[in-house]
């Protein structure tokens, strides 16, 4: 009888995930994948299988040009977070003293996560619009006589504002694997008459590769999947991968190409996380 509950608890726990799971994602994901070869028929569209919206992708300039702005957009956001987060953080783990000054600039950087994604973009729209914040400071100061346009609805300002929404996801694993490495080991690098550069170089950056690749994975697939701060500050140059997909689902009606368009994109990012994965283990032999 206690085999027999073990059994039953055994099952229960990894039964309830894993149907979860199958439930909430694998039938999804093959509900997409078979709308992906089915036919768009005006109003509506038919089962089918074939090709055509694939091939629709990767031969219409429009969407080839809207999966590279994508890509090239979800980059840029991932190398500012990277280049704006790496510093702070060694700065908190290797030369801010206070353990109490660390605690509170860490949740200061976390903190946003507890507001509203959409206030938070939205805070950036207010910032950099005609009648914003930065306007009226750059004419109270003298710099210009009239507001200037220049700083919204541009690559830029999506650049800047989603670098802003998610860069905590490049603090977090990037402050971890700073937090881990033993201090003993610079130490060591030191009494071998290594520089402060070289043991940074030979010692740190190896060691916190884990948390860096980690970083990046996150803060470029969030990136690229977003479609919120485009449409608010991006402007007409503004229209992502996430956003096409929206609207195919949504005023188009084109389910088919939609499905087609969320593939690529899942297969995108499960490369991406593929390729993470394998740095980040190959880093760990490396460490070892």
């Amino acid at each position: 009888m206690t085999l027999l509950r073990r059994h039953l608890a055994g099952v229960l726990v990894l039964g309830i995930p894993l149907a979860w799971i199958v439930i909430f994602m694998l039938v999804p994901y093959a509900i997409i994948g078979t709308y992906s070869f089915w036919t768009k028929t005006y109003p509506t569209f038919q089962p089918d299988f074939q090709f055509g919206n694939y091939a629709t992708l990767f031969t219409d300039p429009q969407y080839l040009q809207v999966l590279l702005r994508t890509l090239k957009i979800s980059a840029l956001v991932s190398v500012a977070s990277l280049a704006l987060a790496y510093p702070f953080a060694y700065w908190l783990v290797f030369r801010c003293r206070s353990a109490g000054v660390r605690t509170w600039l860490y949740m200061a950087v976390i903190a946003p996560l507890w507001v509203s994604y959409l206030l938070r973009a939205y805070i950036w729209k207010t910032i950099l619009g005609t009648e914003g914040i930065l306007n009226s400071f750059l004419m109270w100061a003298g710099f210009t006589d009239a507001p200037s346009d220049i700083f919204l609805y541009n690559q830029f300002a999506m650049i800047l504002t989603l670098t802003y929404i998610f860069i905590p996801f490049m603090v977090m694993p990037i402050y971890t694997a700073l937090e881990r490495i033993p201090p003993n080991l610079a130490e060591a690098s030191a009494d071998l008459g290594q520089t402060p550069w070289q043991t940074f170089r030979k010692v740190t950056l190896p060691l916190s590769t884990p948390g860096i690749a980690a970083g990046f994975t996150l803060t470029f697939c969030l990136s690229f999947g977003d479609f919120i701060a485009p449409f608010l500050v991006g402007g007409p140059d503004g229209n992502l991968i996430a956003g096409v997909i929206q609207t195919q689902f949504g005023s188009a009606l084109n389910w088919p190409l939609g499905s087609a368009l969320s593939i690529v994109m899942l297969v995108i990012v499960l490369s991406i996380v593929s390729l993470s994965d394998r740095l980040e283990r190959s880093s760990r032999i490396g460490a070892h």
